[in-house]
This record gives C-alpha cells, structure tokens and sequence, in this order.
C-alpha cells in the first residue's frame, strides 16, 4: 500500500493519533554538503485535525495520491518543470500557494547566443520571462526575436534595461571584452542590478569581471555549466556558482528554469575551478575511450559491442553512450566543441601549476586536443579527438 493511502486509511481510524504520524512523515530533511537548504515541518501534532487536512491538501496538490518516495535528494516545488521532480536543489520551499514568477526578477538580460547560450535564453523566454538579448552576430538573436526577446545593440544597453544579466561567452578574452571594455556591460550596471557570467574562464578572469562589476554598486555571480548542448536545450544544466549570495537567491529560480542542480560554492573563483576541475576529467576520459574504441578495433573486436559492453559496468557513464555509438560511425555532430575543451584543459593545467598539483594524465590529454586542434577539427565536437589518434596511427603506418 503507499503512503498516501495507508495514512488515508488510518486516518478514518484513528483521526486523533495520525496527526503525530504525519509530522514525522511529512517533514522532510535535505543534508547536502554545500547546498543551502531548507527544511520546516509540515505539520505540528498539537495542531490536530486542522494541520492533518492541510497536510492531506499538499500532499494531494503535489503528488495526486501517487507513492511518495523520500531519498537523499531534495524536492523541487518550483513549477516551471513540465512534471514533479526529485533532484538536488539549493533553495527553500516555497509554500504550494505561492506563484514562483513572482520571485523572478523584472527584466533579465542576455548576453552571448552560441551553443549554450541560445537554448538558454530560449528557455527562460519559454517559461514567460521578460528577457533581452544582445550577440556580435545579430542573426543569432532572430529566433529569440521571433519568441518574443527584444534586442539591444550593445552589452551595455543590455545591462542598462535589466535587473540581472547573464552572460555566456566563449573563452576568457570574450567574457571580459563583454563585461568590461568598450560599451560593455558594466558600463550599463548600476546599485540593484546584477550580473551572472556563466562563461567558463579560469579563476583570475572571473575575480577581474567581478571587481569591475562591484565597483558600479552591482552585483556579481560566476555560474559556469556543467553540461552541453542537448542539456542547455532541456534545462538540464548544473550550475556551480560563486559570488555574491543575495544574487544568488534573487538568480535562483532563473538557474531552476535553466538547469537541473545549482551549487553555490562561495566566493569568485570557486565556481570557475570547479568548473575547470570537471572539465579536466572530462577531457580525459573522452581520450582514453578513445583510445579504447581504436585498440577494440585494431585487435579485432567490434568497437560497438564495446560501447555496450562499457554502459552496463562498473565505468559507465552518460558521455560514452552518447558519443560512443556516433563515434564509431566517425561523425562528430558539434555539442561541446573541440576548441573549448582545449581550452579549459589548458586553463585546469594552469589552475594544477598554481598549486603545483602534478596532473600528467590531463596534460598528456591536452597533447592530444592540440593536435586534433592542428588537424582542422576545432569545430567538431571534442568527441572528435578520436581522429587526431587516427592521424597518429596513419603516420606510423
């Protein structure tokens, strides 16, 4: 029987004694490390009958008598998410009778319309947000155009009409080109505006933007992504921000509508290694399945029974069953582009020296990148690395 039923059946039973019952039931409790979450109870014991039904009436509002299924994860009670989910989030509960556009600010800017950026802008114009957008390419603002976004031709104008800005820019010159230099958009900030740069750049760029952001009395937020092209399109992206809190609060249900999970990890800079250290590993482990495609090959065995074999182990992982498949047809459809994972692993073995952390397996990785780079696949997807291996083995044959 599930939990809804059962405690609607002790209830007709004993209605006196199922209020205490309910109080530990229902209070939920979220402890993950790094998050800031909030928990209160549902129900108090001593508020009997009248707690019990508003109980009943949130349980019914959220979960339509379905099992309820408490695990480590917090609950999501936003409501721009097609359905109801579990996942690791940072914010408060919100009580079921609120409207959570209320908590969004007024006008949201958007800078930066490439891979990521464009999905989204888009979702946040979706969820009914009144965004504006600026791109040095105009024809990339077009479609956001045709969604209802209103353009502005400079970062600066951009900043000037929003409450908060986003920013998500290609490499560190661009993010501080944007932010920073001329009709940029710090020109445009002001006291009660903020600017969230989710562009991922090495810690010394993000502490640079944020000082001149601050020094307009606005606030600053470094939120890099974990994810790609196909998550940014689904609201799936995992935010690791730093910076300032309040502009973390004010920013959180715009990252919800944009992503899956957001971290806050405290001051600038902290965002951006995490981001860097993430990339690290990915970049690595894109070269050696690559390696392991080929070696399956070279010795005889079908690369995609590989695959197969890997997405049922102890090593499986979303990357490898995605790309893997498409990998082995030698097509490289462009998510997450070759040059950028370059370049962060460039900026993570900057980040390792300035700690002196030996890192040889990344640098060796790097290598790799660099000469699928000088092979003319800068703009395939970083799943492409595979050929600059090829090359390689082309050149002792």
């Amino acid at each position: 029987m599930n939990v809804s039923l059962a405690i609607c059946q002790e209830y007709t039973e004993n209605p006196n004694k199922i209020s205490e019952r309910m109080a530990k039931i229902l209070t939920v409790k979220a402890s993950c490390s790094n998050h800031y979450l909030t928990s209160a109870p549902i129900l108090s014991p001593s508020n009997g009958q009248a707690s019990l039904s508003k109980a009943m009436a949130l349980c019914s509002s959220f979960c339509h008598l379905k099992p309820i299924h408490f695990g480590a994860k917090s609950i999501s009670c936003f409501s721009f998410k097609p359905q109801f989910s579990v996942q690791v989030k940072a914010f408060s509960s919100q009580d079921s009778s609120s409207n959570p556009k209320d908590m969004i600010p007024g006008r949201i800017g958007f800078l930066g319309l490439g891979i990521m950026g464009s999905p989204m802008a888009q979702n946040l114009i979706k969820a009914g947000c009144d965004v504006s957008v600026w791109n040095r390419t105009k024809r990339k603002c077009d479609p956001l155009i045709s969604l209802g976004a209103k353009y502005e031709p400079s970062p600066e104008e951009v900043a000037a009409s929003c409450d908060v800005t986003f920013a998500m820019l290609a490499d560190p010159e661009s993010a501080v080109d944007v932010a920073c230099g001329k009709n940029g958009a710090a020109s445009g900030m002001s006291p009660g505006k903020g600017y969230v740069d989710a562009s991922t750049v090495d810690g010394a760029t993000s502490k640079l933007i944020s000082t001149k952001i601050k020094s307009t009395g606005a606030l600053f937020l470094e939120a890099p992504v974990s994810g790609s092209k196909k998550p940014a399109e689904d609201g799936q992206l995992i935010f690791l921000t730093a910076g300032d809190k309040s502009l973390y609060e004010t920013a959180a249900p715009l990252l919800d509508i944009m992503g899956k999970s957001r971290f806050y990890l405290g001051d600038v800079g902290n965002g951006a290694a995490m981001k860097l250290v993430v990339n690290m590993i990915m970049g690595s482990m894109m070269a050696s399945f690559s390696e392991g495609l080929l070696l399956s090959e070279k010795v005889g065995l079908d690369p995609s029974v590989l695959v197969e074999v890997i997405s049922q182990g102890a090593i499986s992982a979303p990357m490898y069953s995605m790309k893997g498949p498409s990998m082995v047809r030698s097509l490289y459809p462009t998510a997450f582009p070759l040059k950028h994972q370059q370049k962060d692993l460039r900026l993570a073995l900057g980040l390792a020296e300035s700690v002196s952390q030996p890192t040889p397996i990344a640098a060796a990785a790097n290598e790799l990148y660099k000469v699928a780079k000088s092979c003319g696949l800068s703009d395939e997807d970083f799943s492409a690395v595979i050929e600059a291996l090829k090359a390689k083995l082309e050149e002792r044959s």
